[in-house]
């Protein structure tokens, strides 16, 4: 019952083990797996002719190959629960993992090879290496065409799951036959299904049996065949199982030698190295079915495999990753200076949100002087119980023809980028997928965000319009995961809504801001500074100011969803919107491509009819803030009205409303810094509220004819009405 449990475990593993990624793998982490498989073997070697007495020499290949194992997915989840998966300590772990893993598998392999044949070991070796490419090369193949030639139904049949696990039963008794066992043949079997779909619906039907019924009775055979009493002393168990500990830190220590990474790094890695899997007393538990190991071997290293794993988790518990070495410093677009880079984190849910994201890249303006760095993520939710990890991808990659879903996918991603970066000046790009648990793809998405210093990310927003031109559900958890990136991003946040504008052109030329006043609105206008310099792109700033008839509304503490409470200064942040609009007036007072209007409004209704009315201008492009901490007169009523509450009052008014034409509109959220208490005020230095006091008389640009026929029903600034 215990070696049945094996032969569907390993077809389990198959299943989920990617080995092209192992390719896409650093230099780095290669070497560090590649030392860690060398250095422990040699060791577990050493360790077992020491404790040879009679037995069969042929052992020392299971002792060693049991130290070689650092498991993949048990070291993954510690990680994560840790929240260390996304520093470069846990990236280095994982990295190397899923090499030790692979290795594991080549090494039990070779051992039932060598000792379940005694007289035709060369032959059993060349068949069983013959069968592992037939698989690769040709099964894999074979499979994926019947699954293609299959109708495209709703999920696959339980005529069609049974008849793949008759497909590893057979494949089990190939390797059999060959000299090795039958869950070598079980696991090449799971790396040659292709379809994830089909991986899928495999593990959803297989895991829960497998891991709560069949793998218990191995964990049982395991306990029977483990005698504490012929271990020695306590004395000399103490000392094995210290020496099994260091044989990884060892290896990370070497590796030193052949990478940068300092011995504090070499230490964290060798203790996170330690975690074991069922691999490595599978290993173990194959010598000892072999009857190659006695029971004092064997009994040492399940101790062994038990303490190493137990003692991974305390000791990551007390690990704090040091702070990185380019601090994260300039966390929004309002501060930056022109010259600066601009680091932008653009998350991708599906391909419809490709052309949109791009259409927004492209508007940004990139120079050579003012360049752009995107970092395109693709967010993938997990399936089955796969681990989370981030893999980074090498622009024009190719691959195989037989692409699942997902891989064509990440390939569709990677070509509109690439094609982005090569027609404009100063862009760089980097894709990336993140595959994740639905519960902590926000978190994930601000740890990558905070790793790259990004200080701006967009988020694809869950709805898309459909062909009859309303806005509807395409994805709605993706809602929640946008909620979360909000409450605690590190840095400023723009959730992007297609109203159909990327089906029409390749970027926005026809640009507008509509601005209340607040941070989040200060950091939507100075996005919009970066648009204005493209020749053919042109940008109006209308400003809402509410009139004497207008109900004057207390400014209210704002609790975010991460209970973190925004204090605003309403007579603070009236100066602060003051002084920026006198800076952006100065700054294109000489452009033409540049309109700013200021509307005198009394109430919600007439605030509703001119953003209604503008779209007689065919924007392109709406940029609007989202207003947090900041109630005004002329948005309060809509506040308890809106559907979709991330977006603020106006964001949620220009989704929700019918238009005739087509655009994007864009809801930013500037970043605010935490003060003391937990708490965190309107970013902004004091710095900013020196020289309010002066008197800066400055012309207003005009608009041109066309906007004061739109605007006519609304009373403009009196030119006499008094400026700070």
């Amino acid at each position: 019952m215990a070696h049945v449990a094996l032969v569907f475990y390993g077809f389990l593993v198959g299943l989920q083990m990617d080995i092209k990624s192992v390719l896409r793998i650093g230099i780095k982490a290669r070497n560090v797996a590649v030392i860690g498989i060398i250095i422990p073997f040699v060791m577990g070697t050493i360790l077992f002719f020491s404790l040879y007495r009679d037995e069969d020499a042929r052992g020392f290949i299971f002792y060693g190959g049991a130290l070689t194992v650092t498991g993949f997915s048990v070291l993954a989840k510690i990680l994560d629960k840790q929240k260390i998966l996304q520093t470069d300590i846990g990236k280095m772990a994982m990295s190397s993992a899923v090499i030790n893993d692979i290795g594991a598998w080549f090494i039990l392999a070779l051992g039932y090879v060598v000792t379940g044949s005694t007289t035709n070991i060369h032959w059993a070796v060349i068949c069983t290496i013959a069968y592992a490419l037939f698989c690769v090369f040709y099964l894999r193949r074979a499979i994926g065409w019947i699954i293609r030639k299959m109708p495209e139904v709703q999920g696959y049949s339980e005529f069609f799951v049974c008849s793949i696990l008759a497909g590893m039963a057979i494949s089990g008794v190939i390797t059999d036959a060959l000299g090795t066992h039958p869950i070598i043949g079980a696991f090449l079997f799971g790396l040659s299904v292709p379809n994830q779909m089909l991986q899928a619906a495999i593990l959803d039907k297989l895991d829960d049996f497998v891991m709560g019924f069949l793998m218990p009775t191995f964990f049982v055979v395991c306990g029977l065949r483990t005698n504490f009493k012929a271990m020695g002393s306590i004395y000399e168990i103490v000392g094995y199982i210290i020496l099994f500990v260091s044989a990884k830190i060892l290896s990370t220590f070497a590796a030193t030698f052949f990478s940068d990474m300092s011995i504090k790094e070499a230490l964290a890695v060798g203790i996170l190295s330690n975690t074991k899997s069922l691999m490595a007393l599978i290993i173990i538990e194959a010598g000892q079915a072999q009857q190659i190991l006695n029971t004092q071997l064997y009994s040492l290293m399940v101790t062994g495999i038990l303490v190493m794993t137990v003692i991974v988790t305390p000791i990551t518990m007390l690990y704090h990753p040091s702070q990185e070495l380019a601090p994260h410093k300039r966390r929004t677009i309002q501060k930056a200076k022109v010259e600066e880079e601009l680091r932008v984190l653009a998350c991708i849910h599906a391909a419809h949100d490709i052309p949109s994201v791009i259409n927004l890249l492209g508007s940004s303006n990139s120079t050579p002087a003012a360049p752009i760095t995107v970092f395109a993520l693709q967010v993938v939710e997990l399936v089955g119980r796969a681990s989370s990890m981030l893999e980074v991808h090498t622009s024009g990659k190719r691959g195989s023809r037989s692409l699942g879903h997902e891989e064509a996918q990440t390939r569709q991603i990677i070509a509109a980028f690439d094609n982005y970066e090569l027609r404009s000046d100063g862009v760089m790009v980097q894709v990336l997928t993140a595959r994740c648990a639905l519960s902590t793809m926000d978190e994930d998405i601000c740890n990558i965000a905070k790793d790259k210093r990004a200080a701006f990310i967009i988020l694809p927003f869950h709805k898309q319009r459909s062909l009859a031109g309303e806005m509807e559900d395409v994805n709605p958890e993706i809602r929640a995961v946008n909620e979360g990136v909000l409450a605690n991003a590190p840095c400023s946040v723009g959730i992007l809504i297609d109203r159909g504008l990327s089906e029409t052109s390749d970027y926005a030329k026809n640009i507008v801001v509509l601005y209340f006043g607040g941070p989040d609105d200060r950091e939507a206008l100075g996005y919009a500074l970066r648009m204005v310099d493209r020749p053919d792109t042109r940008l109006t700033v209308v400003k809402f100011i509410p009139g004497e008839d207008a109900t004057d509304i207390e400014p209210m503490e704002f609790a975010e969803e991460s209970h973190v409470n925004v204090h605003i200064d309403k007579e603070s942040e009236n100066l602060l919107d003051e002084e920026f609009l006198n800076r952006f007036k100065i700054s294109t007072a000489n452009d033409k491509s540049v309109k700013y209007i200021e509307l005198l409004l009394n109430d919600v209704e007439e605030a509703v009819k001119a953003i209604k009315l503008m779209d007689q201008h065919s924007y392109d492009l709406y940029i609007v803030g989202k207003g947090r901490g900041i109630v005004s007169p002329l948005t309060a009523g809509l506040v308890d009205w809106c559907d979709c509450p991330e977006l603020g009052a106006i964001g949620d008014l220009l989704v929700t409303s019918e238009f005739d034409s087509t655009f994007s509109v864009l809801v930013m959220q500037q970043y605010v810094k935490p003060i003391g208490d937990g708490s965190v005020n309107s970013y902004g230095s004091m710095s900013e509220r020196i020289g309010l006091g002066m008197d800066m008389d400055m012309d207003m640009q005009r608009a041109d004819s066309e906007a004061g026929d739109v605007f006519s029903s609304f009373r403009r600034r009196p030119e006499h009405m008094p400026r700070v």
